[in-house]
């Protein structure tokens, strides 16, 4: 069964590191990624830019509305993701924490699904 976990990180830790830190970091995360890869369990994965350079899209009245980043409100965001497939949800939480980024974010893990429920 396929799920995404999500790389959930505080806005703006990512200047608290040096150049080098934040290259240690996601060398530590590339090797996590190649790891899963040759396990077989690796579907994608990919790291997320500072939502500085994000934008917001909702259609209200059939009007966009576009919302620049950097986003004030937001407690945290999305810093990257890999997609797994695996058998079980104990399986994912289990690979959730052995992910590097787990030391200094939250990993959400979320099976992948259609956005209804089945009601049989």
């Amino acid at each position: 069964m396929p799920y995404m976990l999500l790389i959930i990180e505080p806005p703006g830790q990512r200047r608290t590191r040096t150049v080098a830190e934040g290259h240690e970091v996601y060398e530590r995360m590339v090797r996590f990624g190649q790891e899963l890869h040759s396990r077989g369990l690796l579907i994608a994965t990919e790291s997320l830019k500072s939502q500085s350079d994000a934008a917001r899209v909702e259609v209200r009245g059939g009007q966009p509305r576009v919302l620049d980043g950097p986003f004030s409100e937001a407690k945290e965001m999305v810093g990257g993701f890999f997609m797994i497939d695996c058998k079980t949800r104990d399986e994912a939480i289990a690979i959730a924490a052995d992910c590097p980024a787990a030391e200094w974010c939250t990993v959400e893990v979320r099976a992948l699904a259609p956005c209804y429920e089945d009601a049989t």
